[in-house]
């Protein structure tokens, strides 16, 4: 079946659009990091809303599951190639935000709790 998008951003907020994606993919840019590290990082996330994150941008290509042989199983979740291409595009994202709460809210009333790492 094809696809029809009226333009990119529309190709954009797809692939990662919505309450999770970004968010998953902004702590990936640390580096592989395993599904139980991911949940904590990503305040409010059920595990099968993680799960089913995980599934769609390893569908999409964004990120790749390496299970290793071992007991207890250990499974590492990881930007593929395409997914590092995003780095700089968050990055943009990130600055923008940091800009916007320094207009937006001058005096303090905002506080973001996490540094960036990006």
């Amino acid at each position: 079946m094809k696809k029809e998008y009226n333009n990119r951003i529309e190709v954009v907020l797809d692939v990662i659009g919505g309450k999770w994606k970004s968010h998953i993919l902004y702590h990936l840019t640390s580096g592989p990091t395993r599904n139980g590290e991911l949940k904590r990082l990503v305040t409010g996330i059920t595990q099968k809303m993680l799960t089913e994150q995980l599934k769609e941008l390893e569908k999409d290509g964004l990120v790749s599951r390496k299970v290793y042989n071992q007991v207890p199983p250990k499974v590492e979740y990881s930007l593929t190639e395409q997914g590092q291409s995003l780095k700089q595009g968050l990055k943009v994202l990130c600055d923008w935000g940091s800009d916007y709460i320094k207009h937006k809210y001058p005096n303090g009333e905002v506080i973001v709790k996490e540094d960036d790492h990006i």
